[in-house]
């Protein structure tokens, strides 16, 4: 549904984007990671029609955003973390006046804004002005815009960021709800969103796609895991017989037993760790599996030093940059402007 080949951005001498490609499959939820800086705002921005690349090609369902851009906005319900409303509308006023740009059926106009504020939870606060809604309350109002038409593809830039824990499960719970059903792009600071919400997470590191698997089971498997083990009797010598078993890459003593980082296969350590602690005099009590959760990987592909980190923030004033301009978030054409509104 969604797939970008050699992707590149530059803002003056900054190279944003470096030669990125990858693919998201229809129906998949998909987390979208990286340190400030990394290009993931900027990745968004080309793939709603709001950015241009300076090389490669992005398409969304076989429609190229340089070369049918009004096709890829029809397909694509855009929220940008810095999300631009018009703040003199009520909530309710304001969806209306977004349909009618996304050309909704009028028939089931109405019946169609009903479901999204109860979808997106802004039951209480339809009658407000737009510019008079707290955070939270703004931010789902940016979901409920980008859900408008019923989109297939939701490009999400920070969903939950300024929502309290009540509203980040619900929000969550939507999202998950679309599953099989839309193909949902997702970039997010917090990893434990990532893992509780989408199917794949891709990573970019400085403009670089530098990981791309299930968050709980690809790359535990890419970076070997760790096994914790816990025995009675015998401590020193069960730990200097772990020490030498092949594939240990690194042992670590706990309180009652050791934690050990295999480099290898874990089937075929497992069997090994069992038999060391059992020949050096040990009663086994525990082998558990403990792979590297999402954070832990999160951390050792995108670590960067001091000048990298320097070079990322001056990427990030551009990557940051808020799209000004609400009628690209709604899918008409940039030269043909919404009539001013009283």
């Amino acid at each position: 549904m969604i797939k970008v080949q050699n992707l590149t951005r530059k803002f003056g001498s900054t190279l944003a984007l470096r030669d990125l490609s990858f693919e998201v499959a229809e129906g998949c939820i998909v987390g979208f990671l990286g340190p400030n800086g990394a290009g993931k705002s900027t990745t968004m921005k080309i793939l709603t029609g709001s950015l241009a690349p300076t090389g490669g090609h992005a398409g969304v369902a076989g429609h190229d955003v340089l070369d049918q851009p009004l096709a890829v906005r029809r397909l694509v319900g855009f929220m940008p973390e810095n999300v631009v409303l018009y703040t003199d509308d009520t909530v309710t006023d304001f969806l209306r006046f977004v349909a009618e740009l996304k050309g909704v059926d009028r028939d089931s106009r109405d019946a169609h804004i009903e479901e999204l504020i109860r979808q997106c939870g802004l039951q209480d606060v339809r009658g407000k002005l737009v510019g008079n809604l707290s955070h939270g309350y703004t931010k789902r109002c940016g979901l409920a815009q980008a859900l408008v038409g019923d989109p297939p593809v939701l490009i999400l830039d920070e969903p939950t960021s300024g929502l309290d824990p009540h509203q980040i499960v619900e929000i969550r719970r939507l999202i998950r709800s679309f599953r099989g059903r839309r193909t949902v792009l997702i970039s997010s600071h917090i990893l434990s969103e990532i893992a509780a919400t989408c199917d794949r997470v891709l990573i970019l590191d400085r403009g670089r796609l530098v990981g791309e698997e299930s968050p709980t089971e690809g790359f535990g498997a890419r970076a070997g895991r760790r096994v914790r083990l816990s025995w009675d009797g015998q401590r020193p010598a069960v730990l200097a017989a772990l020490r030498d078993v092949a594939g240990v890459a690194e042992l670590q003593a706990t309180d009652d037993g050791a934690e050990v980082h295999i480099a290898g296969d874990p089937s075929e350590a497992r069997p090994l760790l069992a038999e060391a602690v059992l020949r050096a005099g040990g009663r086994l009590q525990q082998l558990q599996d403990r792979g590297p959760n999402l954070e832990e990987m999160f951390l050792s592909l995108t670590g960067v030093d001091r000048q990298a980190q320097r070079e990322a923030a001056k990427a990030d004033a551009l990557d940051r940059e808020p799209v000004n301009q609400p009628d690209n978030q709604f899918g008409n054409q940039p030269d043909n402007q919404p009539e001013e509104r009283p």
